[in-house]
């Protein structure tokens, strides 16, 4: 007997890495045929998404054109944090919901230790050091070392006040670091709760950190937030980390400040193109670590990254409003009923 609904899962392929998408829709009356994919082209989204009435993943062949031929598709569903590969306006024309996956639901400790995590790789110096010694270059690391800030006493700077900025917030001072904050929307005693004094200015707040870690989500809004302006605020001992998006940074200006020394150095998960091209600056510079956007992975979180999203799919398919609409003035292609 065919099921009533179909999801596609895109970026999986085969029942096993399926489970956790299956077992969340298994209680959805009529049933659902739950299908992986991996397309590399617009063209093979529409193919396999023809007829599917959600679709799990992202990725840059759901653009608008795709979306205006699926008749069918109710609802994406991410299986990230970010959705600025989306086009939301576009979605929104073609009356399907957009969900998102908070941090909150998998990666919210993996993402905070690993911004902690690089800010005492660059501080410390830690991957220069390691290579100079696995290079046999042990008696030249000593003068290498200088300057190194002491971590304790210093201050850090949150850019962007939702789940993991806090999370990162609530760990500093274990490395006897002071927290200060700027994000507009956050609300404040949520701010406090953490132990963050939040700065009314992006710019008031640079200027008094020696680390800056930038956790705010890519729009419009908080495209190339951080650029030469913000560099020439910084002091010149200062590190950028960013486990956010590599967009919310004007890389060639952080490329510029690192060259004339304008801040100490950088802490990189993320990047403005990804993968980085050969030839990247960043890549020759000592004084920065590049990791490749993985600070949310774990097995612990991969376990549970499927969970959320797969249940939101679940209740629009079973005719409720999700918990998590990045678009909420879309109107739906159902009528969904709104509350648990």
């Amino acid at each position: 007997m065919a099921k009533k609904f179909k999801v596609v899962s895109l970026g999986k392929l085969g029942s096993a890495s399926l489970a956790t998408e299956e077992k969340e829709l298994a209680g959805v009356p009529g049933g659902v045929e739950v299908v992986g994919a991996r397309p590399t082209s617009e063209d093979e989204v529409i193919a396999v998404a023809k007829d599917a009435d959600a679709i799990l993943g992202g990725g840059r062949f759901l653009t608008p054109r795709v979306m205006a031929a699926l008749p069918k598709l109710r609802m994406i569903g991410t299986y990230s944090v970010g959705y600025d590969t989306l086009d939301v306006e576009a979605a929104t024309a073609n009356h399907i919901i957009i969900v998102n996956n908070p941090a909150l639901y998998w990666c919210i400790e993996e993402v905070a230790n690993h911004a902690m995590a690089l800010l005492l790789m660059t501080a410390k110096k830690l991957a220069l050091l390691n290579n100079m010694v696995k290079a046999g270059r042990w008696a030249e690391t000593r003068p290498v070392m200088s300057p190194m800030p002491a971590i304790h006493g210093q201050t850090i700077g949150i850019v962007g006040c939702g789940n993991i900025g806090r999370r990162v917030a609530s760990k500093a001072p274990v490395f006897g670091l002071q927290v200060l904050g700027y994000d507009p929307y956050v609300d404040p005693e949520l701010a406090k709760d953490a132990g963050i004094t939040m700065i009314s200015g992006l710019h008031a707040m640079l200027r008094q950190c020696d680390f800056v870690s930038a956790h705010a989500l890519l729009n419009d809004e908080t495209r190339h937030l951080i650029g030469a302006k913000e560099f020439h605020e910084m002091k010149p001992t200062a590190y950028f980390i960013n486990t956010a998006r590599g967009a919310i940074v004007d890389e060639p200006a952080l490329i510029e400040a690192l060259q004339k020394k304008m801040i100490a150095g950088a802490g990189l998960d993320v990047f403005e193109k990804e993968p980085m091209a050969p030839d990247n600056p960043l890549l020759k510079m000592d004084n920065v670590v590049v990791v490749p956007h993985s600070a949310s992975m774990s097995d612990a979180a991969l376990d549970v990254q499927a969970f959320n999203p797969s249940r939101e799919v679940a209740r629009v398919l079973s005719g409720k409003w999700p918990k998590n609409v990045v678009n909420e003035g879309v109107t739906p292609k159902v009528t969904l009923v709104k509350g648990d």
